[in-house]
């Protein structure tokens, strides 16, 4: 609860930077000057850029927390005995301990998104954030063209 409570506020933060934005290069637009008109059209791209990069991760969260659900539904989860920070992050050597028999499961079925999720989960238990959400990635992709078939 505490991550979605976490989102919340830096999608109303960046929300608002949008708008105070915008409305600084709608000013410049409109002030005639020349140098005023060149700096408000390049304003007008960074709200663009910002609510395009806010909607993406928005949707990349939906997409993973539904297929984690999916896969909890499924009892398809990871039940590995890992050991576990105060916070609740796992301890980097039981990852990356544990991580090779996911590798091998992706290997093993490479259109199957749910090999793929576990994958990116032992990425992340494993302290690989970038690699982790390439293979969240890659698990939505999977997902999303087996149920349109």
């Amino acid at each position: 609860m505490t991550a979605r409570i976490g989102v919340a506020v830096m999608a109303v933060l960046l929300a608002l930077y949008i708008v105070l934005v915008g409305q600084r290069a709608w000013l410049l637009l409109v002030s005639g000057d020349p140098v005023g008109i060149a700096m408000g059209v390049g304003l007008v791209a960074l709200p663009l850029i910002a609510a395009w990069a806010l909607v993406r991760e928005l949707l990349f969260g939906v997409h993973a927390q539904r297929l984690g659900r999916r896969l909890e539904d499924e009892g398809a989860l990871p039940d590995d005995e890992v050991g576990v920070r105060p916070s609740g992050r796992v301890l980097r050597e039981d990852g990356d301990a544990v991580f090779p028999v996911y590798r091998a499961d992706v290997e093993s079925h490479p259109d199957d998104w749910r090999a793929w999720y576990r994958l990116g989960l032992a990425y992340d238990a494993a302290g690989d954030r970038r690699r982790a959400r390439e293979a969240i990635r890659t698990s939505i992709k999977l997902e999303s063209a087996e149920r349109s078939r």
